[in-house]
């Protein structure tokens, strides 16, 4: 059982990795809200749609514990800590995981949730929209449609005219900024 333990001496066990200090260790460092028991075995390669077949131990390797935790396990950040919270700049966004596109910095606002928000995914397809009773709330899960990796959820109290907030980890998306075309 994955689970994370914080004792009255401000111990910090993170499941599989180290043992930190919260005084000597710095803030981003326990950025972990425990999740739900995950389903993943670490011995079962990731299949994603295309058929591509993904090692989960070389995917852990390449990921941080952060990123494992959010996208394997259905983890999320502490609100307010992730690198993409406040960022505008110009670009893409892709699945930490698999690098397949999901949203474009033009539909991204500040909904002070403390997540990144997006109000409309760059496809329908590349994202799956999953029931999710965890934690005693009813919401609605978004994945990435290729990887299956938990990316957040979304909710109907975004901007007109779609009402949609996907509240995304940081965690789980990389951002790749817009290139100006070369003139020759």
């Amino acid at each position: 059982m994955h689970r994370i333990t914080y004792t009255i001496m401000r111990k910090v066990v993170i499941p599989n990795e180290c043992v930190l200090l919260r005084a000597l260790a710095p803030q981003s460092a326990f950025n972990y809200i425990p999740s739900r028991q995950s389903t993943s075995s670490s011995s079962t390669p990731i299949v994603m749609s295309d058929g591509q077949k993904l090692d989960k131990a070389e995917l852990k390797a390449r990921l941080t514990p952060l990123q494992w935790h959010v996208t394997q396990e259905k983890g999320t950040e502490r609100p307010f800590s992730g690198a993409y919270n406040k960022h505008y700049k110009q670009g893409l966004y892709t699945c930490v995981v698999c690098e397949q596109p999901l949203f474009h910095s033009d539909t991204k606002y500040d909904s002070g949730c403390g997540w990144p928000a997006f109000n409309d995914v760059l496809d329908e397809g590349k994202v799956k929209l999953n029931r999710d009773s965890s934690h005693g709330m009813d919401r609605t899960e978004v994945t990435c449609s290729k990887c299956d990796a938990h990316l957040g959820h979304v909710f109907n109290d975004g901007p007109k005219p779609k009402r949609k907030r996907f509240c995304i980890n940081s965690a789980s998306i990389n951002f790749h900024p817009a290139t100006e075309a070369k003139n020759e």
